[in-house]
């Protein structure tokens, strides 16, 4: 295998990377901004993705007999708006169960409430998984059209003998991932509701003598945290199959992303997501399958040794 081959193989690598890094940074926003507002480590956020993925499918199954049958943009749409279904439960969720390990109600509980927190979420995620199999079965299922099929050439280049072939569905995508996190920024930095949030996750007690609802504040991130997660998985679904425990493989993503990035950090979460994804493409030029989650944990180990906030994390520094 000549030079040029193998810079075409790192070109194209790369860029798959770089694309399905921006769906993973989206999910890692969503888990950030629960653990930067809430101080909660959310095991069932997998689950959300998962349930993300399984509405944009349904909703593209019902809608794909009507006039919307050859609508290229359909699935995209779909994913923007598995957001606020799923922002509805995590608010429904945050009141029926979270809220009684969070906040407040946590200072009772033995280490800050963290252990339940730990078991309750787990549990979540459990239910989740095993209702997903009861309701959706087994079969893996995909939301696909003619762009998940289809690619834009880049090139040739470089003595008309490399080119870099993008897949339009995870182009787009990729674009919707950005937009929609630089949205959120702009929220947490710019309005009275990412200002209340911000206040909730820096000092609890002054934001409650301000006049702000911390509760309601946490229950608010959770549904914003659930919401952009579920964006992501039903991103996720137009260029993967996928089933009941998809979850659990892209919550340590999501996790490793976090940490990467720096806890508490948006702009850090997703660019450990970015980081990850392109990790995870460019080590399989090399090595098989299997072993690209290897790649990804000696990195985060050597970062985590050597920069133990993350890339964009200080130790004082929250949502």
């Amino acid at each position: 295998m000549d030079a040029l081959q193998n810079l075409e193989n790192f070109l194209q690598s790369l860029t798959a990377g770089l694309l399905m890094g921006s769906m993973y940074g989206l999910m890692c926003v969503g888990l950030t901004i629960i653990f930067g507002v809430m101080r909660v480590i959310n095991f069932a956020q997998g689950e959300f993705m998962m349930l993300g993925m399984y509405f944009t499918y349904f909703c593209f199954a019902w809608l794909g007999v009507s006039a919307f049958a050859d609508a290229l943009w359909l699935p995209f749409l779909l994913a923007l708006l598995a957001g606020p279904a799923l922002f509805i439960v995590g608010l429904i969720l945050h009141r029926l169960l979270i809220h009684s390990v969070t906040g407040r109600k946590a200072s009772s509980l033995e280490a800050g409430g963290h252990y339940a927190q730990l078991v309750l979420t787990l549990g979540v995620a459990l239910v989740l998984q095993n209702g997903g199999l009861y309701f959706f079965g087994s079969t893996p299922v995909s939301v696909s059209n003619e762009l998940s099929y289809s690619a834009w050439e880049w090139g040739p280049m470089v003595g008309e003998r490399v080119s870099v072939f993008v897949n339009q569905a995870q182009t787009i995508s990729a674009l919707i991932a950005i937009v929609v996190v630089i949205g959120f920024g702009l929220l947490m930095g710019k309005t009275r509701l990412g200002k209340s949030l911000r206040a909730s996750a820096d000092n609890p007690d002054a934001a409650t003598y301000m006049g702000i609802n911390v509760d309601r504040a946490h229950r608010i991130a959770f549904g914003f945290g659930v919401g952009i997660t579920a964006i992501g998985g039903g991103l996720l679904a137009s260029n993967a199959p996928f089933q009941p425990y998809i979850g659990t493989e892209y919550v340590i993503i999501m996790y490793a992303g976090v940490v990467l990035g720096g806890l508490g950090s948006i702009r850090g979460a997703f660019f450990g997501g970015l980081t990850i994804g392109i990790l995870q493409q460019v080590s399989a030029i090399i090595l098989p399958n299997q072993l690209q989650n290897t790649v990804i944990f000696v990195c985060f180990l050597i970062v985590i040794l050597c920069r133990p906030q993350g890339f964009f994390g200080r130790k004082d520094r929250t949502a």
